[in-house]
């Protein structure tokens, strides 16, 4: 034990709590293993706390995702305890004397340890072109485009989103077809479809059976949204602009 390691242990009153890590290594594993590890347990530690103890103190060879510690770059969600969440926000003494179960996020292929493939969410995000479309104009830069505090209000909720992946991971489609577009990419969809600077026409992605019409509205999505984001909502919203579209075909957005 390392006199940084007695120092922490006084500090926390000699108190540890069990983290249970999933471990995969390539070439070493054929799946994913468990491995425990002791971790001192205080009040101000969240889970990615321990998870730095254990890569600085115990095994460096842990790997995992991480950014901000502020839950604000939604790199580090992983699977605590069954449950999808961002470990810089989840506190260890939510687990009383634990142990404390991590896991990576479901639904994604495992790269490393608790480091998954995000290729297929990022080529899902692009396909919805998460970002204002302009058409026919060609405007001096600088140019602003106000809005009123209602037509902000539209879709600000949808703008909260932070990627963290942790809706895909509860979504029962999407870990049961990877296909789906899932409820993080169409939320963002709604996001710009909802803004008035925004010309785009998403239609032809959203209206599809691996896109809106692929949920079956569990809402899971929005009970782990860190963000208070209701992807559900969004999806919904569109089912019914779809809908009208469908009836009245020159309609839009």
């Amino acid at each position: 034990m390392t006199d940084t390691t007695r120092e922490l242990r006084r500090e926390a009153g000699t108190r540890t709590i069990r983290m249970e890590i999933a471990r995969y290594r390539p070439g070493r594993d054929a799946e994913p293993v468990f491995e425990g590890y002791d971790v001192p347990l205080m009040a101000d530690w969240a889970v990615l706390d321990g998870l730095t103890y254990v890569k600085d103190r115990l095994d460096g060879s842990l790997s995992f995702r991480w950014s901000c510690r502020m839950g604000v770059c939604g790199s580090c969600g992983m699977t605590v305890n069954g449950e999808p969440r961002l470990t810089c926000g989840t506190f260890l003494t939510e687990y009383g004397g634990g142990p404390v179960r991590i896991e990576p996020l479901k639904g994604f292929p495992i790269i490393r340890d608790l480091i998954v493939d995000i290729e297929g969410f990022l080529a899902k995000l692009s396909s919805v072109r998460p970002w204002l479309v302009r058409e026919g104009e060609e405007l001096p830069l600088g140019t602003e485009y106000a809005q009123t505090p209602a037509q902000l209000e539209a879709y600000k909720q949808y703008s909260e989103c932070i990627n963290c992946l942790l809706c895909y991971s509860a979504c029962p489609v999407y870990v049961l077809d990877p296909d789906f577009l899932g409820p993080a990419a169409i939320a963002l969809a709604q996001r710009y479809n909802l803004d008035s600077r925004d010309m785009g026409d998403r239609f032809d992605v959203l209206n599809a059976e691996e896109a809106v019409w692929g949920c079956t509205f569990v809402g899971e999505c929005t009970r782990v949204c860190p963000k208070h984001v209701d992807p559900a909502e969004a999806i919904q919203r569109y089912k019914v602009t779809a809908a009208m579209r469908s009836v009245l075909p020159w309609g839009r957005r």
